[in-house]
């Protein structure tokens, strides 16, 4: 018998010692999150964050993007729903590179994916640079 409460508080250092262990030191949160929580939902009790009242939001690690839009964080240069500004979205088949809407299939500065670009020779055909 007493060797199982020995082990079961040996058990119960181990599972301490590991969430000490995984909390992280760095605090990477700004001033104004202190004291909220960091699941940032609607829940009752719980503080919601909204970009409108805190652009500040949008810059922390893990964000979806630096600016703020419809109370939402998003990337001007990336979104596709809010291409080069807010509310702005591509039509079917186009993409955001660099706030602009673009035909990844045609263009040549961004053929299949943004920055890809072909060389003087080549053109953009399906995506693919073409050497012809």
């Amino acid at each position: 018998m007493k060797s199982l409460n020995t082990l079961f508080i040996l058990a119960l250092l181990m599972a301490l010692a590991i969430t000490l262990s995984a909390t992280s030191s760095e605090n990477e949160e700004p001033n104004f999150l202190r004291g909220t929580s960091r699941f940032l939902s609607q829940k009752k009790g719980r503080v919601a964050l909204a970009c409108d009242k805190y652009p500040n939001i949008c810059h922390i690690k893990g964000s979806a993007g630096p600016n703020c839009c419809n109370n939402k964080c998003v990337n001007f240069f990336t979104d596709s729903f809010n291409c080069g500004r807010c509310g702005k979205k591509c039509s079917f088949g186009k993409m955001c590179c660099d706030g602009k809407c673009v035909n990844p299939r045609t263009n040549e500065k961004h053929c299949g994916k943004c920055g890809n670009k072909c060389n003087a020779k080549g053109s953009c055909v399906y995506g693919i640079c073409s050497y012809a």
